[in-house]
Formats: C-alpha cells, sequence, structure tokens
C-alpha cells in the first residue's frame, strides 16, 4: 500500500494518541481514520437498511376501508 506524509498539529495528534490510547502518533493517527471510515460504512449499511424498508412498505398493497 502506498503511504502518504502529512504534517499535523501537535496538539491535535497528541490528543488522537490520548483518545486512542496508543503511544505512537502514526498509529494513532491511522487508528483515528479508520474509525472514521468504519463509521461512515456503518452509517451507509443503515440508510440502505432504512431505504430498503421504505421501499417494502411502499411496494406492498393498501386495505381501502369504505
Amino acid at each position: 500500500m502506498a503511504k502518504v506524509t502529512i504534517s499535523l498539529d501537535a496538539d491535535l495528534v497528541v490528543e488522537a494518541m490520548v483518545l486512542s490510547g496508543v503511544g505512537s502518533p502514526q498509529d494513532a493517527v491511522e487508528l483515528v481514520v479508520r474509525d472514521y471510515i468504519e463509521r461512515g460504512h456503518r452509517t451507509e449499511a443503515r440508510v440502505a437498511q432504512r431505504d430498503e424498508a421504505l421501499r417494502e412498505v411502499d411496494v406492498k398493497p393498501r386495505d381501502v376501508e369504505h
């Protein structure tokens, strides 16, 4: 996998290290980014499930009351 080098504010990296419980700045930032991406995928999956459930409701025939 290709690597990218970036510069971040030291306070930001220290906060990421404290919150993630990791002693390495590289590992801490990587964990934060991976978690962010996974949360995005979980959110997409929930939205897709909700949309599918709404489609199923729309497809079902409705009872007409007189």
